[in-house]
């Protein structure tokens, strides 16, 4: 499915947007992109067997943040859309999808690694 771009950041920052309280305030320097597609670069990290890049986080989460912190750039989450179009075939699974993806690279944010993401994802 393809969905225009506009389209598209509107479905993340839905997401961003109803983020409760108590976990939106506790985001500290951090943006959000859209781009279509991941670069080269961004593959670099990536777990080939994964398969399509859905989003990235950049940064230096919370729990490894110390008192040198302070004038970093900002860490980066970037939601990737052609792999989100890619995998769902309806607007309610893209959504569904964007909202897994931007709640899984915040907890990137938080400190919360893929090993323990899985782990909660099977419960």
């Amino acid at each position: 499915m393809r969905i225009p771009r506009k389209h598209f950041e509107t479905l993340v920052w839905e997401v961003v947007d109803a983020l409760p309280a108590a976990i939106s305030e506790r985001v500290s320097n951090l943006e959000f992109a859209v781009r279509y597609a991941p670069t080269p670069a961004d593959l670099e990290d990536a777990d080939p067997d994964e398969g399509d890049l859905f989003g990235l986080y950049v940064g230096i989460p919370l729990t490894e943040r110390s008192g040198d912190y302070m004038l970093t750039a900002p860490d980066l989450i970037t939601i990737f859309q052609r792999a989100h179009e890619d995998a769902c075939d309806s607007l309610p699974a893209l959504r569904a999808e964007v909202k897994r993806t931007v709640l899984h690279e915040l907890a990137h944010h938080f400190g919360i690694d893929d090993d323990r993401l899985e782990a909660l994802d099977r419960y």
